[in-house]
This record gives C-alpha cells, structure tokens and sequence, in this order.
C-alpha cells in the first residue's frame, strides 16, 4: 500500500491479546523493515509493554516526525476488540475503537507515510513468559 493525497484508505482489525499489560503489540500499515515494533513509517495502532492502553500513530520517516494519540482504548487479557482507521485523502486520519470514532489525526503530507507500506502484526512478551495474540481479522483497502 502506498498512501496518495486524493485517494482514500482504510484499515481495520479484531483481536485479543493473552496480556493485556505484559506484552508489546503493532498492528496497521507499515513499512516493512527487521524492527516491526519499532515503525518508522506507516498508520498503525501501538501498546507498549506495561501498559494495556493502546495509541494510534501517524508516522512519516522516523526523523520527520508523527502525529498520535494515547490510550485511545485498553486492552483486557483475552478479550477481542476490534481497531480502524481511515484515511480521508486529503488531511485526516479517523479513529475508531469497536465501532464507535474516537477522534482524528493530522494526515497532511507533513505525516503521512511516503513509503510503500504492508498488514503488518507483531506481539512481543514483556516478561520470560510466551503470550498469545489470535487475530480474528485483518483488512485493508485503498481508493484507487
């Protein structure tokens, strides 16, 4: 995927995690690189190992800089929940948690991804004990 001023995108996902607050999670567009938890550039959710909240990041190239928001939901220890985004085409990244639009990003050109991005997923454990993530579902489509 490749994001175009003009054409609109969107992405959404359904799933669960073992541990909601020791575990390491990306999930969105991205660009694909050896370090999936560490994105430098793409339109993904993020939770950080010791938090169960989730961010949403707006990412272009690592040095220029991203637009977020925090704790835009929190996660429960095996419990699905379902995450989206949209893309305008023109300057603004929706949000949604379980259906329900929580708010929006800056997604200018200043922040908008300018790389080929990918589906990407990536749970990592916080502590020495193997977590689980089961995904329910993964979309993704742009306007052509």
């Amino acid at each position: 995927f490749s994001f175009t001023a003009g054409k609109k995108a969107f992405f959404s996902c359904r799933f669960k995690v073992s541990d909601a607050t020791q575990s390491y999670l990306a999930i969105g567009l991205q660009v694909i690189d050896t370090t999936p938890l560490d994105v430098t550039d793409g339109i993904y959710f993020l939770k950080a190992d010791g938090a169960a909240t989730v961010d949403i990041i707006c990412r272009k190239n690592a040095s220029t800089g991203s637009t977020s928001a925090s704790a835009i939901a929190t996660l429960a220890d095996d419990t699905f929940i379902t995450l989206a985004w949209y893309y305008d085409g023109v300057s603004k990244v929706l949000y949604s948690v379980n259906g329900t639009v929580g708010g929006s990003l800056d997604g200018s050109s200043t922040y908008l991804p300018d790389t080929t991005c990918a589906v990407s997923f990536a749970l990592q454990n916080g502590e020495a004990v193997a977590k689980t993530m089961t995904v329910d579902f993964l979309f993704a489509a742009k306007e052509r």
